[in-house]
């Protein structure tokens, strides 16, 4: 009988010191329990998404050291974890030191060297360069290292033999993107099944969350252990990790198939555990019930378990918040309760002369609702005289001595208001409460910049700026629902149209607001950026000509007829948001909040972009003029 756990850990990236004591804590628990076998996430000792840091010898060496304290621990068991290798005498692309992506197998104090591999550890072979990944950067893969030793990788990827038991087992060792192979030029567990006939697959990985990704390795991973014909092993790492602009949660989510491909064990998610499985009767196992949650449901937990561990990474246990009436203030006011209690949030509702008494008495209700901390700080005669001191302050031109006067137009008037709000009020409030406040924008805002610069898209943190509004309603619904089991945000709120009621043109009173049809445009601007072969105003057309536009973007059918009339009318919708999101909102993106990535395709480093204007090719120029003269 193998007894094999997998070791679920919080992994903190760039704290190797804190990562090895808890791998030599779950280490100590696994030979109580007389676990022969016990396997680690991918980077368990530094952690994966560090930038830079990887550039600093001292931290390499510091996390090699560390790596030794595991491998003297492992006395009377076998220990799979993944760290950073370095061959000190060889040098990366870059010039600077060479690194590898590893796998270490440590028993009795001793490395076990793969069968084949030059080093005493398996080498990652596929390095991930797209969305949140940067590993060629870092990293030399094993595509590499083939290649400068003459040889190809099948020739170096091999098992790791354990002798266990009196019974030798031959392991064939993954690392992440070893298992996602679809679109490379190698499959390295088909290379390893094919040459090798391991007994059973592991896969160490360091796999943030995104909505629908754990269905989706249960279909390809389950796949590989049924064609094999042997378990798998998954072991993947929970905590929060980060590229600067875009934060990540790590689920874990860690799972054993079986040889037929089954979920025989999972372990829970955000949740540091060992898992132990018996090898020898895991094909006995009655295969887990992979019974669908509602999308939503994986959301909250990401969002909760994201925006509590970023609060404590920053040191931060007070959060303030600016609340309008709307639904996006008021789903992250329930939300931020939630993970810092009611008497740690402070709710401030800053009304002007264009915010009614229906939105005023809404929020008053939300923050009723919550039991939290309230406050209403008016804006008006601040605002008032910052318009006064603008008109009223002579424009002198130094060069004749000439004076004029500053204009301040409508649109003015609204940014005012938005940048009072945030920088004096909220900043101010923050700073007095020991705390910091939030940016409540959405994914639809962000796309296109309806926001304010140093307005209402300032804040330490966009926790909801990776949800679209129909995902931001049905989080208000489910934290109704399930989180609070009673009506926290008012439905009134979840009623009311959408408006910034920064002028008489957003009254809601009057059903007017924002200029977004989030039921349309919701759908448009996913289709901009998280798409994998991302639309542009050229296929939307395209769609349009063809009557295909709802069923191409997923969004209801009858949605074009309805709010464009006339071609005219939906190309100029058209181009008016993708200006706007080649041009402005990326300016105001660059110097956004970080955002808490939930979907496939977050904005900050997910989505790389430069500040080149809008673009529009020669056959959506054709398309266009044909379309107007029809």
């Amino acid at each position: 009988m193998l007894k094999i756990a997998m070791g679920q850990m919080e992994v903190i990236p760039g704290h190797p010191d804190q990562n090895t004591a808890k791998i030599l804590s779950m280490i100590a628990d696994a030979k109580k329990q007389s676990v022969d076998l016990i396997i680690f996430p991918e980077m368990a000792v530094p952690g994966y998404l560090l930038g830079d840091t990887w550039e600093q010898s001292s931290f390499l060496k510091d996390c090699e050291r560390y790596g030794q304290d595991i491998i003297d621990a492992s006395t009377g068991i076998t220990v799979m974890f993944g760290n950073i290798a370095i061959d000190w005498s060889k040098k990366n692309n870059d010039g600077r030191v060479r690194k590898y992506n590893a796998l270490f197998t440590a028993r009795d104090g001793k490395l076990v060297q793969p069968d084949n591999m030059p080093y005493p550890y398996v080498i990652k072979t596929l390095m991930p360069n797209y969305r949140e990944f940067d590993d060629t950067r870092h990293f030399f893969s094993l595509q590499k290292l083939a290649r400068e030793l003459g040889t190809t990788p099948d020739q170096l990827l091999s098992p790791v033999t354990l002798k266990i038991k009196d019974r030798h087992y031959r392991v064939g060792c993954l690392l992440c993107e070893d298992g996602w192979s679809d679109n490379y030029e190698m499959e390295p567990i088909e290379m390893l099944r094919r040459h090798h006939k391991p007994d059973f697959f592991v896969n160490i990985s360091a796999s943030p969350y995104t909505l629908g990704k754990n269905d989706k390795r249960n279909r390809v991973f389950g796949a590989q252990a049924k064609d094999a014909g042997v378990p798998l092993f998954y072991v993947n790492a929970i905590g929060l990790q980060n590229n600067g602009k875009t934060i990540y949660t790590f689920d874990g989510s860690s799972t054993a198939y079986n040889a037929n491909g089954d979920v025989c064990a999972v372990s829970e998610e955000y949740t540091e555990t060992l898992t132990i499985i018996d090898l020898d009767s895991l094909d006995k196992s009655t295969p887990v019930d992979k019974s669908k949650e509602k999308d939503i449901a994986h959301i909250y937990r990401a969002l909760h378990y994201g925006v509590k561990h970023f609060l404590e990474n920053i040191r931060m246990k007070k959060v303030v918040i600016g609340i309008s009436g709307g639904i996006d203030s008021a789903v992250a006011a329930a939300l931020y309760a939630k993970v810092v209690g009611p008497e740690n949030l402070l709710l401030v509702n800053m009304p002007s002369v264009f915010n009614s008494e229906t939105t005023k008495g809404l929020s008053q209700q939300l923050a009723n609702n919550l039991g939290c901390q309230y406050m209403i700080v008016p804006i008006q005669q601040s605002v008032d005289h910052t318009i006064d001191q603008l008109e009223h302050t002579p424009m002198t031109y130094l060069a004749d001595g000439s004076t004029t006067n500053l204009s301040v137009s409508s649109f003015v008037t609204e940014n005012i208001q938005a940048r009072d709000r945030s920088a004096r009020v909220l900043a101010g409030a923050a700073a007095a409460f020991g705390g910091g406040f939030t940016c409540n924008a959405n994914k639809a805002e962000t796309t296109v910049g309806y926001s304010t610069l140093y307005g209402d898209q300032s804040g330490f943190l966009a926790a909801l700026a990776d949800l679209w509004k129909h995902q931001v309603y049905a989080l208000a619904y489910y934290m109704n629902e399930e989180i609070y089991g009673r009506e926290v945000v008012p439905q009134g709120i979840i009623d009311i149209v959408p408006s910034a009621e920064l002028s008489n043109a957003q009254n809601v009173d009057e059903g007017k607001g924002d200029p977004l049809k989030y039921p349309y445009h919701d759908y448009l601007f996913r289709s901009f950026i998280e798409r994998w072969e991302k639309a542009a105003p050229q296929d939307i057309l395209e769609w349009y000509a063809a009557g295909t536009v709802e069923e191409n973007l997923g969004c209801e059918p009858g949605l074009v007829a309805k709010y464009f009339p006339t071609a005219k009318d939906f190309i100029d919708d058209l181009e008016r948001w993708w200006n706007l999101f080649c041009g402005m909102a990326i300016a105001k993106r660059i110097q956004a909040p970080p955002i808490l990535a939930v979907s496939r395709r977050a904005y900050g480093f997910d989505h790389r972009e430069a500040q080149n204007g809008p673009y529009y090719t020669r056959r959506y120029r054709e398309l266009k003029e044909a379309l107007l003269n029809s």
